[in-house]
């Protein structure tokens, strides 16, 4: 996934959950943050930082800020919608022979429902819901980095799911190098990990998925 256009700047403070002020060729800037979670050992202020600027029509900033450099010297994408993004480009190049992005499924939309064809029997139908990790200590993912309990009600969909016959995988897109392994943030929401285990159990998939990250790109590693 690559961005059509990337500015760099530095980042000077968030203003709150959607808007952050950048320092862009020496003139502070209000900027989208195309992320509404905490992303507090990130976003320092004199951090590098990447901007788009997706030139939409009406838009009340410039800029959406998708790529922050850690004080590791690391590359982080912070872009939400970009993990569904690699993950649908990703999926197309497989042999799915049906693939439909927000699935209705009982009283929320899952990310993405696949189907494989089955000579001779009905096809295999696939559930998978996908979350952007952009939190990281000591070489390990953790997911989340704020509550969220439409990430624990997606699981709890994903369970019925597969008592309902779907194959069904929640998969964590890792938005920065040199990480493997996502593991439940129970610290900061321990119901997620409550939730992750008994999916384990009731033998929902749970995708790692590396990635490399440039300033303007998000691919799998």
């Amino acid at each position: 996934m690559k961005y059509d256009n990337i500015t760099k700047g530095v980042f000077i403070q968030r203003v709150n959950r959607f808007i952050a002020k950048v320092e862009i060729d020496g003139c502070p800037q209000a900027v989208h943050v195309k992320n509404t979670g905490r992303c507090r050992e990130l976003l320092i202020p004199g951090c590098e930082v990447w901007l788009t600027a997706p030139q939409t029509a009406g838009r009340k900033t410039k800029y959406d800020l998708v790529t922050v450099r850690k004080n590791t010297g690391v590359l982080f994408n912070i872009d939400s919608q970009a993990p569904n993004k690699v993950m649908k480009e990703w999926l197309a190049a497989q042999d799915y022979s049906k693939i439909i992005p927000e699935f209705s499924f009982g009283a929320s939309r899952i990310d993405f429902y696949m189907e494989k064809e089955a000579p001779g029997a009905k096809p295999r139908r696939f559930l998978m819901e996908v979350k952007g990790c952009t939190l990281e200590v000591d070489g390990i993912g953790y997911f989340p980095d704020a509550p969220t309990e439409r990430g624990v009600k997606h699981i709890k969909e994903l369970i019925r799911a597969k008592e309902e016959g779907y194959e069904a995988a929640l998969a964590f897109v890792i938005q920065m190098d040199g990480v493997k392994e996502v593991r439940p943030n129970v610290d900061m929401h321990p119901e997620f990990g409550t939730a992750m285990e008994e999916a384990v159990a009731k033998g929902v998939r749970i995708l790692c998925l590396p990635c490399h990250v440039e300033p303007g790109e998000l691919v799998f590693a």
